[in-house]
């Protein structure tokens, strides 16, 4: 193993604790204007969305820099294009209100260097909708069960 991948590999452990609690977070939650995000900042759930945007763009950083393999972080993973496509929309907005034009910009480029990606985020897009149709549905039943 080189020394610049087993680095890489302990600063993204999966194991963490906190990290798999600010992953599954962000997995769940959905912005669908800037104002949502305005919203979580300075809540508790503020840390996890921040937690799961450095995360992905620290990986992306060792992926661009070449200490993981670009081919195998892709062929591994495919939940950064998740989280990549919740964020795309509002991501310049991020960036001008928080004053940072460089903000996740490791990030941006590897999921821009993925074939096809403007289309792989759209589908994903649309994957997210169905997802939270079928949440909502299924809250709507329990509710009207209970």
């Amino acid at each position: 193993m080189t020394t610049d991948y087993a680095r890489a590999r302990r600063h993204l452990s999966r194991r963490d604790p906190v990290m798999r609690e600010a992953r599954d977070w962000f997995a769940a939650f959905y912005a669908d204007s800037f104002q949502d995000i305005v919203n979580v900042s300075g809540s508790e759930d503020d840390r996890f969305f921040r937690m799961a945007l450095t995360y992905w763009d620290m990986a992306a950083l060792f992926v661009n820099q070449g200490a993981i393999d670009e081919q195998m972080f892709n062929e591994t993973n495919v939940e950064h294009l998740f989280v990549f496509a919740k964020i795309e929309p509002i991501l310049a907005d991020l960036r001008q209100t928080w004053n940072a034009p460089e903000m996740l910009k490791n990030f941006e480029a590897l999921v821009r260097r993925t074939p096809n990606n403007e289309k792989t985020l759209a589908d994903i897009r649309e994957r997210i909708k169905m997802i939270q149709t079928m949440m909502a549905e299924r809250a709507k039943t329990q509710a009207a069960g209970a």
